[in-house]
C-alpha cells in the first residue's frame, strides 16, 4: 500500500519474525484475540535485544485488511504513556504482523478476580485508563479525536511496573478535532457487556461510548467479576444492569469484592462508585466527560492512599508508645519496599 510509505522505517522482514518466535511456536503463544494469536518474542534492535509481542492477523476470525492498516496510522500517530505501543510491522507472503511493546503481566482480565491485585493498584491502573481515553478523547492542533470503540478489561494490558497500556484500535474511528460533540453513524461493533447499548441500537457511535465501556471495567474492578458469566461456552448473562440496580438501591455492598473489601476506604470506594455508575448511565447526557472521569479517579486514589499512610503512622505511634524499637524498624522497611514497589 502506497500510503505506508512514511512508515516503511517500521517494517521488519519475515524471516525476523519467525525466528524471534520459533516459527509462531506453541511455547512462545501468549494470547489469542479477534484480531489473531499473538507470540512474545526477543528482537535484536539498535539498542540491543528486547523482546516484543506479535499478533499475527488470523482472516478467519473477522479482520483483516482495513483494522491492520488502521493499528498502524493510529498508534503511529497517537502516542501516549498509557496507549501500547507500535514498534514495527511486517507484510510478507500472506503474512501481515503487528510488533508491540512487551506487556509482561498480560491483560487486565486475568486479574479481575484476583485479589493479590490491591484496591489501590486498581485505582492506579484506572487513572492510567482514564488519562489514555482523555488523551484521545480530547483532540489538540497535532489530532483527531479518536473514539476506541472496544474499551474492555482484556484490551488493557499491564507491563512489569503494572502501568495499563490501552490497546486494539483496529476498530477505532476518528472524528474531527475542531467539534465538540462527535457523531459518527456506523455499524455497531465492540463485544457484548462493554457496548453502549445506545449505539448497538442506532448505530450512532460518540465518544460517550467509549465511557460507558469504561464504566463496565470501572464495575469489573470493583467487584471483582467479569461483567458476563458464560456455561458451556455460551454466554447466558450480562451482569451490568445488576451493578447498576444495585448502586441505585443502595446494595453496593453486596456486589463489591469481598476478598478487597477490608482495603477499601469508605471516601475511596464511594467516589470511585459513583463515577463508575455515571459512566454506564443509559443516557448519553448524563454520563461523565473523560476528563471529569480522571478528576473523580485521582479524588479515589488520593483518600485511598491518604488513608492507607495515616493507619500506617497509627500503627508505628502505637509500637513507638510501647517501645518496642525492632519491630517498628521492621514495619518502617517494610513500608519503604511497597512504596517502592508503587503499591499503596
Amino acid at each position: 500500500m502506497s500510503f505506508l510509505g512514511e512508515f516503511d522505517h517500521l517494517k521488519i522482514k519475515l524471516q525476523d519474525v519467525k525466528l524471534a518466535t520459533d516459527d509462531f511456536g506453541r511455547t512462545k503463544l501468549i494470547g489469542r484475540g479477534g484480531f489473531g494469536q499473538v507470540y512474545k518474542g526477543e528482537l535484536s534492535l539498535p539498542n540491543g535485544r528486547k523482546m516484543v509481542a506479535f499478533k499475527r492477523l488470523d482472516r478467519r476470525l473477522g479482520q483483516g485488511n482495513p483494522e491492520f492498516y488502521k493499528e498502524i496510522m493510529m498508534l503511529s500517530k497517537y502516542k501516549h504513556e498509557n496507549l501500547v505501543s507500535l514498534m514495527h510491522y511486517c507484510i510478507e507472503d500472506d503474512e501481515m504482523i503487528l510488533v508491540y511493546e512487551y506487556a509482561s503481566r498480560g491483560s487486565l482480565d486475568r486479574y479481575i478476580g484476583d485479589a493479590n491485585l490491591t484496591w489501590s493498584q486498581r485505582l492506579k491502573i484506572c487513572v492510567g485508563v482514564a488519562r489514555a481515553l482523555n488523551f484521545l478523547h480530547d483532540p489538540t492542533e497535532t489530532h483527531q479525536r479518536l473514539i476506541h470503540r472496544d474499551i474492555k478489561s482484556s484490551n488493557i494490558l499491564l507491563d512489569d511496573k503494572w502501568t495499563p497500556k490501552v490497546s486494539d484500535f483496529g476498530l477505532s474511528k476518528a472524528g474531527p478535532a475542531n467539534q465538540l460533540h462527535t457523531y459518527v453513524f456506523s455499524n455497531a461493533v465492540g463485544t457484548p457487556g462493554y457496548c453502549d447499548p445506545l449505539y448497538f441500537e442506532t448505530g450512532f457511535l460518540s465518544k460517550e461510548s467509549d465511557v460507558y465501556s469504561f464504566g463496565v471495567v470501572l464495575f469489573e474492578l470493583m467487584c471483582g467479576k467479569m461483567c458476563f458469566e458464560y456455561q458451556n461456552g455460551r454466554l447466558t448473562q450480562i451482569l451490568v444492569n445488576n451493578w447498576r440496580k444495585c448502586y441505585e438501591e443502595n446494595r453496593l455492598d453486596e456486589i463489591v469484592f469481598r476478598d478487597i473489601k477490608k482495603q477499601m476506604q469508605s471516601d475511596s470506594l464511594s467516589t470511585f462508585s459513583r463515577v463508575a455508575y455515571r459512566c454506564i448511565n443509559k443516557s448519553r447526557e448524563e454520563r461523565p466527560t473523560m476528563a471529569e472521569v480522571v478528576k473523580e479517579l485521582e479524588i479515589a486514589l488520593e483518600q485511598q492512599v491518604s488513608f492507607v499512610v495515616k493507619s500506617l503512622n497509627l500503627f508505628i505511634n502505637e509500637l513507638k508508645r510501647r517501645h518496642n524499637i525492632y519491630i517498628y524498624i521492621y514495619i518502617y522497611r517494610r513500608f519503604i519496599r511497597i512504596l517502592k514497589r508503587k503499591q499503596i
